[in-house]
């Protein structure tokens, strides 16, 4: 048997939340595992343990036996194998561990994120109605659009929803001034290239907006190329993408009552295609990005790595974003941040994402034509630029969430610090300009290894914002640049609360959804 003693413990005082479940499994393995076991397989993996049951807000152990707990695991493992059961098993010997604590046994199992391939794990030999994800603290049914977009996905390699051919398109419904756009750029950045000679349709063909079936002979312009080139109500066709809508919504002025101080938006003036609205996007993003004066020879170097990782994630936005599910691109102009917002999940995990070198694309075609253009990385480096293009402005470490009910991706850009009372912090006098502030990051620290990864900025930053107010999870999690909700409870919020320097504040209830953590009087 495994001593996992401290795990335990770390879960317990961690309480539930979307990545950990507790099971009470005094009468057997319960049934209710297997659905968190599939929630957890098709959101973001997650921890069970079993051996717990919860009292009035409570965690307490079962008193389970090393008996019991070996007759569950072999069920466990009887179980995972039976396609009647469960459709798929991503777990090894090790993400299944049994030990003792404190006189009673546990069992505990690690679920990983299934892989896209393999989505959606689902109970039974029916995936409609025994499919499940997990929703904060809950496993809920999938509705059966879920089940076909996971479906969808899993084929995305050999059936890309943007590579089908459309029927009854024609070049009617293409815009041209977008196309005359697209090759007049193509042109410029590969001026000599062979397919400059080529007539439109033949152009089209060869970047993928058009396609011959081979096996079928039929032919037609791809949902791709008409989501490109298209104009907006071929776009929004029942045919082709009934939901798009695309919205930048720009939010700087001071003025009372005024919601935007600029919006784009299909709103008759212009065709709302992606490529459109990339270019009319980009421009107004790009202006807002200071430009320091810097020469290459002669010439003057407008675009900063600022500027790139706007760009791509921009590009990053549009090529991932799920066309067949309902729910708008969104992208948001702040006067501290950027947000972008698209339908659908990522096809790699969020860690995979930081990591960089992973590419599966939910839209292939759309990101070979952005490829075209120089934009957008396929190797996986279109995630490296983004976020070394905003670390190495000091604007922290970009934020990306993936939420369900509905399915979104939210990418959130930080421009600067907040702000945090000029007179109290700066960031090259901190210790001086503020003893107490400096402190207060002194005791975290040393509280904490773990904080010492970070900057004193940041680290002040942490405490700033609990010192103006309660804060949920997430938004200390935003601001360290935490991405896994886990980790970042067991390595900082329990050691943070164990020596008594913040506090939750629904302590009898520790896994309440309105939890949120102040500081404690002393700091």
């Amino acid at each position: 048997m495994m001593d996992i003693k401290n795990d335990i413990h770390a879960l317990i005082k961690g309480a539930e939340n979307a990545e950990v479940e507790f099971k009470s499994a005094k009468g057997g393995l319960p049934e209710s595992f297997w659905e968190s076991f599939s929630a957890f397989a098709n959101t973001n993996g997650g921890i069970i343990v079993l051996g717990v049951k919860e009292k009035e807000g409570r965690f307490l152990p079962d008193g389970l036996t090393e008996e019991q707990i070996a007759l569950y695991k072999k069920r466990f493992w009887d179980c995972a194998h039976n396609k009647e059961k469960v459709s798929a098993t991503m777990l090894t010997e090790r993400d299944v561990a049994a030990g003792e604590a404190d006189g009673s046994f546990y069992l505990v199992f690690r679920i990983p994120r299934a892989t896209y391939n393999i989505r959606p794990v689902y109970l039974t030999r029916n995936p409609f109605g025994n499919t499940y994800k997990r929703n904060h603290e809950g496993d809920y049914h999938c509705t059966d659009d879920e089940v076909r977009e996971m479906f969808a996905d899993a084929h995305h390699a050999t059936a890309p929803f943007d590579n089908q051919i459309l029927p009854n398109y024609s070049i009617k419904d293409i815009d041209p001034v977008t196309l005359q756009g697209y090759r007049k750029r193509f042109a410029l950045r590969k001026e000599n290239h062979p397919w400059n000679d080529l007539d439109d349709r033949a152009f089209l063909i060869k970047i993928g907006a058009y396609r011959i079936d081979r096996e079928t002979g039929t032919e037609g312009f791809t949902r791709a190329g008409i989501l490109m080139f298209g104009k907006t109500e071929s776009i929004t066709d029942t045919t082709c993408t009934p939901w798009y809508f695309v919205d930048y919504q720009e939010k700087l002025s001071d003025t009372p009552g005024v919601r935007w101080s600029n919006r784009i938006y299909p709103d008759g003036t212009w065709e709302a295609n992606i490529y459109q609205f990339f270019y009319r996007v980009y421009n107004e993003l790009s202006q807002t990005i200071p430009t320091p004066f810097r020469l290459e020879g002669i010439t003057r170097v407008e675009e900063t790595q600022a500027h790139i990782a706007i760009r791509e994630a921009l590009v990053n936005t549009l090529v991932h974003a799920s066309y067949a599910e309902p729910g708008n691109i969104i992208v948001i102009r702040e006067p501290d941040r950027i947000i972008m917002r698209n339908p659908g999940r990522m096809l790699i995990s969020v860690d995979d994402f930081y990591a960089g070198s992973h590419s599966l694309c939910r839209n292939p075609i759309i990101q070979k034509m952005f490829m075209l253009l120089g934009y957008g990385e396929k190797a996986g480096s279109g995630a490296d630029y983004i976020v070394k293009g905003w670390e190495n402005n000091q604007w922290g470490r970009p934020v990306i969430e993936e939420t369900v009910q509905p399915d979104t991706v939210l990418l959130t850009l930080k421009l600067g610090k907040e702000e945090m009372q000029k007179d109290e912090i700066t960031n090259k006098h901190l210790s001086q300009a503020v003893p107490s502030l400096s402190q207060a990051v002194l005791s975290l620290s040393q509280a904490c290894p773990k904080l010492n990864q970070y900057t004193t900025d940041v680290i002040a930053e942490f405490i700033y914002a609990l010192r103006q107010k309660p804060q949920p999870i997430l938004k200390l999690m935003e601001i360290l640049g935490e991405t896994n909700r886990t980790r970042f409870r067991n390595k900082i919020l329990i050691p943070l609360m164990e020596n008594g320097l913040i506090e939750p504040t629904i302590k009898e209830v520790p896994n309440n959804p309105k939890q949120q953590y102040r500081l404690c009087k002393q700091l």
